[in-house]
């Protein structure tokens, strides 16, 4: 596990904590309106996004190094 991935792991965890954290604001007035619902959805849609694009950096960057490897292994 290299450091892009402990950041990568960091951020979805920051993610998910700021998201409960929306969530419960939202709850504090007893109620939760069509508006507080959309707002986690929202919430929820984004976050998703953004740790599937994390996963994706790094599938490519896991794809590169394994490349770089395969090209340094070569003969000349």
């Amino acid at each position: 596990m290299g450091v892009e991935d402990i950041k990568a792991d960091a951020k979805e965890t920051m993610r998910t904590l700021d998201n409960k954290a929306k969530e419960a604001w939202r709850k504090a007035d007893g109620e939760e309106s069509l508006s507080d619902k959309v707002a986690n959805a929202n919430d929820d849609v984004r976050d998703t996004l953004a740790n599937a694009g994390d996963e994706m950096r790094r599938g490519a960057e896991d794809a590169r190094e394994a490349r770089d490897r395969d090209l340094e292994d070569r003969p000349v």
